[in-house]
């Protein structure tokens, strides 16, 4: 699923490839195509600068939890792609927010869903200030 990028979007990248060509390294990248990078060189005292350049337009919510661990600092290396050995078996696969998107969940009702609600069951009584 490629989405068209914006303007700012390709303008915005120009730059950060640019950047990310002189001064990161590469670490790895995931399933979804976004390709993680720290930098080659950190000052005495100073935590690693670590980003991401997203495949498509940005959106934070396209990270999985083995990456966003690394890149906020939790760990120091990224945990293998996919770790089966630390999956519970309830948890279910990462997905992007879908929200503002056509896939976007909407209940029955929604305007965009038909807009046809089921009819009320009669048990329903409103509230009246006493």
């Amino acid at each position: 699923m490629t989405e068209p990028l914006s303007l700012f979007t390709k303008l915005a990248n120009i730059h950060i490839n640019f950047v990310t060509w002189r001064r990161g390294a590469k670490v790895g990248s995931d399933r979804f195509g976004n390709v993680y990078y720290r930098s080659k060189t950190t000052p005495a005292g100073a935590r690693e600068r670590r980003w991401v350049i997203y495949a498509g337009e940005p959106d934070a919510s396209k990270i999985p939890p083995e990456w966003h661990g690394w890149l906020h600092h939790t760990f120091k290396e990224p945990l293998p792609e996919g770790s089966s050995s630390l999956r519970k078996p309830w948890q279910k696969e990462h997905l992007p927010n879908l929200s503002g998107s056509t896939q976007a969940y909407r209940p029955p009702g929604h305007a965009l869903a038909g807009g046809e609600r089921v009819a009320a069951t009669g048990d329903y009584e409103p509230w009246t200030p006493a």
